[in-house]
């Protein structure tokens, strides 16, 4: 399992979410960031607002989840924003107890 972190563009975030959803990636994390990245930001702004997108998937899926956010969410000017793929050691549905890839979806 990994998840898999995207900072983009707010007025990204419901293209990147629809899409995600379109290849049976429907459960996910996302909240409002404030960040800069290799510019600096942009003047008078130091932080610029962003949205943090975090879905855990299984191995299988990850390049599926980064294709996808990176297709709907590339303009091709700084401020694009990041993916992070981190190492996920378990996950445990509450609900019902199931562990590993059976609580993910």
């Amino acid at each position: 399992m990994k998840k898999v972190e995207a900072i983009i563009r707010g007025n990204d975030f419901n293209r990147v979410k629809n899409a995600l959803k379109q290849v049976g990636i429907v459960p996910l994390t996302a909240y409002p960031v404030q960040g800069r990245g290799v510019q600096g930001g942009v003047p008078p702004y130091d932080l610029l607002p962003k949205i943090k997108l975090e879905v855990v998937v299984k191995d299988k899926d990850v390049e599926k989840v980064i294709e996808t956010i990176i297709r709907n969410s590339r303009s091709g000017v700084p401020g694009d924003g990041k993916i992070f793929v981190i190492p996920v050691e378990d996950a445990i549905r509450v609900r019902t107890g199931e562990k590993g890839n059976e609580a993910l979806y």
